[in-house]
């Protein structure tokens, strides 16, 4: 075993010694994108060049989870490497109404880059709060720029909001796309309601690119969770395709596009061998608004379900002379190992005396061929009741509520979960309800409050 970690050390050891600092880190997390919705993923409609680009020079992962199928709580997860449960924010999703948020005093993917001497900025849609004890700059951010929650989000109080995208919407979107009154936030004040979401996208990433120049002779990490392809889905004039069958499609490609222009700018930069790129999705695609939606073929279900199509998401990682070029890994990762992985990338452990998480320490697997150390991972709802587990290969499912019916697949041979296997092995159902219980308890018994408060809000129904 001290000869197995001592490689595993000498193999790290360049992450953090290369161009004599620590990696640049850009952590892209989309909104509903599906397994299916990207070409090196098996679209056959949607064209990402610069995507498939970053996956043939690094990793593509093809068994890579989130913590949840909804946008809160797995956003929770990814930053603070804990299931939402242990932070208490697994209860679905946060509206404008709400009076909740993350709690200022979890530490962080930001708190940790930053405590190694980092600049850190978020740029994008945030949805942990937007009380300014739950924006960004509480949480371990030196700036933020973006939406507060979903792109379909009304403020102050989420009434009168347009409930569906329609394809008329989509072919005048000019005429509707003030139809969301929808902030656009900086640090902590609204600079702009409704926010323009035809060219949001594209703003993004004009930020992006000014943080990542003014911040080129030190390290840096970005986070830069996109509002799209969340519905309502808006591009600019010269992104987008008149018939509305094409308007996920317009968007994704569009996305695609923006991540070249990064792409592009850390190679001018001369920082293409000293950063590393990390693309996936919050939770898979929401399949009921069909052309609005996207595609997880060949997972069954999506956003909102603990199936894999609701839990299972593109991941690219990309580092050239860290992350070897053209491979794929099928290793068991989620989200909430970035955290403990990214540290141990950059040679900055986590703290010792600090709070419980879930993520583990992959960085091993991500960069080489260490087998993952996860075997396990819990589902939740995306209302947060306990309802399910994976084991291996096995998957276990026990809907909550009255209708009570237990599901078991082998996903080495059924990924799409289409073959009941509960009533053929009964041992290995109550070994895994067992299990999952106890991992429940434990977390329950661990869970830490979130931030919460009876006060209004201070910003404006309007802006000037």
């Amino acid at each position: 075993m001290q000869f197995r970690h001592l490689l595993t050390f000498l193999f790290l050891l360049p992450l953090c010694t290369n161009a004599g600092q620590p990696p640049n880190v850009i952590l892209i997390f989309v909104d509903d994108l599906g397994y299916n919705d990207l070409s090196c993923y098996g679209s056959k409609k949607i064209a990402t060049p610069n995507l498939d680009r970053l996956a043939t020079e690094g990793r593509r992962f093809t068994n890579f989870l989130v913590a949840s199928s909804v946008c809160t709580p797995s956003r929770a997860a990814l930053l603070t490497g804990s299931y939402p449960k242990r932070v208490d924010l697994e209860k679905h999703v946060l509206f404008p109404q709400s009076k909740k948020g993350i709690n200022p005093d979890e530490y962080t993917l930001a708190d940790h880059f930053k405590s190694a001497g980092y600049a850190t900025a978020a740029i994008g849609k945030w949805h942990l709060g937007h009380y300014p004890e739950t924006l960004p700059r509480a949480l371990g951010f030196d700036s933020y720029y973006g939406i507060p929650y979903s792109n379909d989000m009304n403020h102050p109080d989420n009434k009168a909001k347009t409930k569906a995208p329609s394809d008329e919407i989509w072919t005048n979107q000019d005429k509707f796309v003030t139809l969301w009154h929808t902030p656009l936030v900086e640090n902590e004040t609204i600079i702009e309601m409704p926010v323009n979401q035809r060219t949001i996208t594209r703003r993004y990433t004009d930020r992006a690119i000014n943080f990542i120049e003014a911040n080129k002779d030190s390290p840096f990490f970005l986070y830069l969770p996109h509002s799209m392809p969340h519905i309502p889905l808006f591009v600019p004039e010269d992104a987008s395709h008149p018939d509305p069958a094409n308007a996920y499609t317009c968007t994704i490609e569009h996305i695609d596009a923006e991540i070249g222009r990064i792409m592009e700018k850390i190679k001018t930069a001369g920082l293409h061998k000293n950063t590393l790129i990390i693309f996936t999705s919050d939770n898979g695609p929401w399949l009921q608004f069909k052309n609005h939606g996207g595609n997880a073929d060949p997972l069954r279900a999506g956003k909102g379900t603990p199936f894999e199509g609701g839990h299972r998401v593109p991941c690219i990682i990309w580092g050239p002379e860290r992350i070897p070029a053209g491979t794929v890994s099928d290793e068991l990762v989620t989200t909430m190992d970035l955290l403990p992985s990214l540290a141990s990338m950059i040679a900055k452990p986590l703290p010792e005396n600090g709070n419980p998480i879930d993520g583990l320490d992959l960085s091993a697997t991500i960069t080489g061929n260490e087998p993952s150390a996860r075997d396990e991972f819990i589902y939740y709802t995306a209302r947060g009741q306990l309802t399910g587990i994976r084991k291996g290969d096995w998957k276990l499912l026990s809907s909550p509520g009255e209708k009570k019916e237990t599901l078991l697949f082998n996903l080495s041979d059924d990924l799409s979960e289409s073959k009941n296997l509960a009533a053929k092995f009964p041992q290995q159902v109550k070994k895994l309800v067992k299990r999952m219980h106890t991992l429940d308890q434990k977390i329950e018994k661990q869970r830490r409050p979130a931030w919460n408060t009876q006060k209004e809000h201070p910003w404006p129904a309007e802006i000037d």
